[in-house]
C-alpha cells in the first residue's frame, strides 16, 4: 500500500517543506464539520495532508473541534500514517521549554468529547495499551537525529478540556501520577486514530512548565517559545518527509490493523446508517462481513 503522510498541527506548520505548492481541498465527512480544508500536496513521489487542528487563523479551541470528523476526513484523504505536532506545558524539571517529546502514552481528562466512531448499533473495542506506533515513532526520531535535533522519547500526555490551563492543584496532582506533559487535543484524536486503523505520533513540543513550578502560564511566553520551536520542527519534519518510505510499512503493534477482530456486533444486527458513516474508517472490514 503506498504510503501517505498526514500532519496536524498549528498554522507556524504552513510552511514545511513541500506544502507550499499545494492545494487546499474541502473533504466532507458525515461526522460533521472538519476544523478546515486539507492541504494536498506531494514531495518526492510522498503524497502529504495537512490539516490544521484549530482552522486557518486559529478558529477553533480545544473544545469546539470536531475530532471524529477531522480524523474521518483525513482517512479519506487517503491518509496512512498521522503525526500530531502539538504545543504542550511540562510537567517535569528535565523537560524545559523547548523540549521536542515523543509521547508514547496518554491519560484522558477531557469531559465531554466524542471518543468514538462506533456505539448502538455496531459496537467495537480496539486496543490502546499502546496508543503510538512505534514505527512511526522510529521514523520520526531517526529524522531528528539525522538533523542534530534532541527528541527525548517516552513521556506520558495527560489531555485536560481547558480552554483553561490547569490550577497550581491539578498541576501537581498530574506531576504525582507521572505525566510528564500536559495539553489540550491530543485526546481523542490519538483514540479516533486507532479506530480508524491510522498509525499515529505525538510529536510535542514544549512551551512552558504549566504551572506546578513557579507562577503561572503566560501566554506571551508560550507563543515566544512555540516560534523558536518552529524552526526545529521544520527542519525534523522536512527530514522526516524526505526519508519516509514511499510505501506503508506495517505497523508493528497492528494499529493499521486495530479492527481486525474489534467489531462485536453481529452483521444482522447492526445500524445501516451507522454502518454508511464508516465507510472510510472501518471499510476495510466491513467489505468482508
Amino acid at each position: 500500500m503506498r504510503a501517505v503522510l498526514g500532519i496536524v498541527g498549528g498554522s507556524g506548520l504552513y510552511d514545511l517543506p513541500g506544502l507550499g505548492a499545494g492545494e487546499w481541498r474541502r473533504v466532507e465527512s458525515p461526522w460533521g464539520e472538519p476544523s478546515d480544508d486539507i492541504l494536498f500536496a506531494e514531495l518526492d513521489g510522498l503524497p502529504l495532508r495537512f490539516l490544521p487542528r484549530h482552522g486557518r487563523g486559529h478558529r477553533l479551541g480545544p473544545s469546539q473541534i470536531d475530532y471524529r470528523a477531522n480524523i474521518d476526513a483525513l482517512k479519506r484523504a487517503g491518509v496512512t500514517d498521522l503525526v500530531s505536532v502539538s504545543a504542550c506545558g511540562s510537567l517535569q524539571e528535565g523537560l524545559g521549554p523547548g523540549s521536542l517529546v515523543l509521547v508514547d502514552q496518554f491519560v484522558d481528562r477531557t469531559q465531554g468529547r466524542e471518543r468514538s466512531f462506533f456505539g448502538e448499533g455496531l459496537v467495537a473495542h480496539v486496543s490502546m495499551a499502546d496508543p503510538v506506533s512505534p514505527g512511526l515513532a522510529d521514523l520520526i526520531a531517526d529524522a531528528g537525529a539525522a538533523e542534530g535535533i534532541e527528541v527525548t522519547r517516552g513521556a506520558t500526555y495527560v489531555a485536560i478540556e481547558g480552554p483553561q490551563f490547569s490550577s497550581r492543584a491539578e498541576s501537581r496532582l498530574f506531576q504525582s501520577w507521572g505525566c510528564d506533559v500536559i495539553g489540550m487535543t491530543n485526546l481523542p484524536e490519538a483514540r479516533l486514530a486507532r479506530e480508524a486503523e491510522l498509525c499515529y505520533a505525538t510529536l510535542a513540543m514544549v512551551t512552558d512548565y504549566d504551572c506546578w513550578r513557579y507562577g503561572e502560564v503566560s501566554v506571551p511566553e508560550i507563543l515566544k517559545v512555540m516560534h523558536d520551536n518552529l524552526g526545529r520542527a521544520h527542519r525534523l519534519l522536512g527530514r522526516l518527509i524526505a526519508d519516509f518510505p514511499r510505501e506503508h510499512p506495517p505497523c508493528p503493534i497492528g494499529s493499521d490493523r486495530a479492527l481486525e477482530h474489534a467489531l462485536m456486533t453481529a452483521p444482522e444486527r447492526r445500524d445501516p446508517t451507522l454502518l454508511a458513516k464508516l465507510d472510510a474508517v472501518a471499510g476495510r472490514v466491513l467489505a468482508r462481513r
